[in-house]
């Protein structure tokens, strides 16, 4: 894995100290080796930072130009059928094989584009990417992402200038970028805990979404225009176009025996490396799923990492030994102290870049650190969740929906006024009386007033985003911002053609995913210069279960049926078994205790009034609320914080009014 960075620009004489500059603003992303290439007739400059993988000589430079001398590449990410597309290169060529120079998979790209056109390459490549690829002879700059999103790619205009990046640091070293804070983003992440692409906290830059393509034209004036990004791929179109093996996917032992084909494959391509190789093992069915189809693989015991915590309900360290002693792997876990662990929050700013508030990117730091000490790739099983319904949200937020769209709606109406119409503290005190002891802390004023939320939807998709949401109206907390509301408002839409599993599936894969879950292990692993693969994201995998017949997903109550088949044939049933656990850490009770003072000082009110960016009396409600211990608000109270600790890390001074959006980067 690496960075890239570059820009257009016709105001500057092109040199290389900026684009070295904004470049090592990436080295933790490539380590081993930094480049550049410039264009002054273009005023196109592109610079990378290279983590060495595949093809550890000099041979894999970048940026890399093309044989025929039209293309030039600065591409982080990994090819993973790059041998493949190297043996139909050979095959069509005229001596019988390429004049190949290395054996890396950028150069198998860049020859496969000479060769077939971009965007017939473009499809046919298979891995985690972002790239930009500069057409010397069109003279286009294409800006290209991966189908699932693993890897990041911002662009935007500042001032006259073009600039990108893999990440905001490199694009905030740009000569008077004067960035503003989006103050619709900041509502997003309250929300949600991370910013929906295509925004990014800023106003104006922007995040290549998942599949995308952007093109931006340069003229022979050295002036650019800058299409909009458009679709390459999209799940939504593989869902249309059934295959002809649609038919199979009916039969349940040949649905399950075609998984393990693709998972074996994809397990196979990814485990391809010329440096060190392990995985990251949760004890989980997905993680213990891809550690069992590796270790099948390799003719040596596979490296698997795992972190320990003391605190109960929160350690998975002896559920991951038991599956590593079972498949015979070369098992390694740390027990990590509170301590530790509170150690990394006030690096959580420079690691994430931008404001992200999914707690669980403590374990994930944690986990890189100590995988890194021994390895340069991991595998892990991120996507399992969304691909094969593994969240228990899912069949919750079905239940919900059925009897919610019973009421007419004026019942509704009736309903939430009848619930708003006393404060949460007033029906706690009402409920502590006529609640059964073990409900109590389950039944609360606060989640019968979430419950009006989901009354108010006006449709299934509404429903569901209202229900993974934190701060129900954020909008109201920031201020001046406005921001949409349900599928439609974070640009995923509802598709009412499809059932109630698939739209939430589908949400969670377009948004979530990619959103959240990815963006915490790209850049927790980067920032130890780890590469994590995840082969679950394989997209011929993706497009299979996708229309995998709910029953393969879902059965008797049970989720990811079909994906336990396939881990059946390597672990026995009592291994896995168990409720499903998340990646976390007791963040509420440390709120209270270890880490009051620092959350005290970050949620301060006078502070935040200054700042003029959010409204500082819900905030201090929610954080007295949290610390007297009468509620959990842990999830609200999180999102807040990283904010709040990113713009201290920035260093911003603030001017203007509350409302103007003037804020401007340090």
């Amino acid at each position: 894995m690496c960075g890239v960075v570059g820009f257009i620009t016709s105001k500057r004489p092109a040199n290389s100290d900026l684009i070295t500059k904004m470049a090592r603003a990436l080295a933790h992303r490539g380590p081993d080796d930094e480049g550049y290439w410039l264009d002054e007739r273009t005023g196109i400059t592109l610079g990378h930072r290279r983590l060495s993988i595949v093809d550890l000589s000099p041979q894999g430079h970048q940026p890399m130009q093309s044989s025929c001398g039209r293309y030039v590449i600065a591409f982080n990410g990994e090819v993973y059928n790059f041998l493949e597309l190297r043996e139909q290169l050979d095959a069509q060529a005229a001596s019988g094989a390429m004049p190949w120079r290395g054996h890396s998979d950028t150069e198998v790209m860049l020859t496969a584009i000479g060769t077939w056109g971009f965007e017939k390459a473009l499809q046919k490549f298979s891995g985690m990417f972002a790239f930009a690829l500069w057409d010397r002879e069109e003279r286009v700059l294409h800006l290209v992402r991966d189908r699932l999103g693993e890897k990041p790619l911002y662009y935007g205009e500042i001032g006259s200038s073009f600039v990108f990046g893999s990440e905001l640091k490199a694009l905030r070293l740009f000569p008077n970028s004067g960035l503003e804070i989006d103050r619709g983003a900041l509502a997003d992440l309250l929300r949600f805990g991370y910013i929906p692409s295509p925004r990014s906290i800023y106003r104006g830059i922007r995040k290549l979404e998942p599949g995308g393509l952007l093109s931006v034209h340069v003229t022979q004036a050295g002036n650019f225009r800058c299409g909009p990004s458009r679709k390459y791929w999209s799940l939504n179109q593989s869902a249309e176009h059934r295959s002809e093996s649609d038919d199979a996917i009916a039969d349940e032992a040949s649905a399950v025996e075609q998984l393990h084909t693709l998972l074996r494959d994809s397990v196979k391509r990814q485990m391809i490396s010329d440096v060190p190789l392990g995985a990251f093992l949760s004890g989980g069915i997905d993680s213990s799923t891809i550690v069992s189809l590796m270790q099948a693989q390799s003719s040596r015991p596979v490296r698997t990492f795992t972190i320990g915590f003391q605190e109960r309900g929160f350690n998975e360290a002896p559920y991951a030994k038991a599956v590593a002693a079972h498949l015979g792997t070369d098992h390694t876990e740390f027990y990590v102290t509170p301590r530790e662990a509170a150690a990394v929050i006030p690096r959580l700013p420079d690691v994430y870049d931008e404001p992200f508030a999914d707690s669980s990117q403590i374990p994930t730091i944690l986990v890189s650190r100590l995988t890194r000490r021994h390895v340069t790739v991991s595998l892990s099983g991120d996507g399992g969740d969304e691909l094969f319904a593994g969240y228990p949200r899912y069949h919750l937020g079905e239940a919900l929906w059925t009897r919610i769209r019973r009421l007419p709606r004026w019942g509704r109406q009736l309903a939430s006024m009848s619930i708003t119409g006393l404060s949460a503290q007033s029906w706690d005190r009402i409920l502590r009386h006529v609640t059964p002891g073990k409900l109590r802390s389950v039944v609360t004023g606060h989640r019968l007033h979430r419950f009006v939320e989901l009354l108010k939807a006006e449709e299934f998709g509404d429903m569901y985003a209202r229900l993974v949401s934190q701060w129900q109206h954020a909008e109201t907390i920031v201020l001046g911002a406005t921001t949409g509301t349900g599928f439609r408002g974070i640009g995923v839409g509802n598709h009412d053609e499809y059932s109630f599993l698939n739209q939430m599936r589908l949400f969670d894969i377009k948004r979530y995913l990619p959103d959240d879950l990815l963006v915490k292990v790209d850049r927790a692993s980067m920032s130890v210069s780890l590469e994590s693969r995840a082969p679950m994201l394989d997209h011929r995998l993706v497009e299979f279960a996708w229309r995998l017949p709910e029953k393969f997903l879902v059965r008797n109550g049970q989720s990811k049926w079909i994906l336990r088949q396939v881990l059946d044939r390597y672990v026995p049933k009592q291994l896995i078994d168990r409720p499903k656990a998340g990646f976390g850490l007791p963040v509420a009770e440390w709120l209270r205790n270890e880490l009051r003072d620092w959350a005290e000082h970050l949620l301060d009110e006078r502070a935040i009034r200054a700042q003029g960016f959010l409204d500082p009396a819900p905030v201090r409600t929610m954080w007295e609320q949290h610390v007297s211990g009468k509620h959990d608000r842990q999830a609200y109270l999180w999102n807040v914080l990283m904010f709040q600790a990113w713009l201290e890390a920035q260093g911003r001074a603030v001017s203007g009014s509350a409302s103007s959006g003037t804020a401007q980067a340090a």
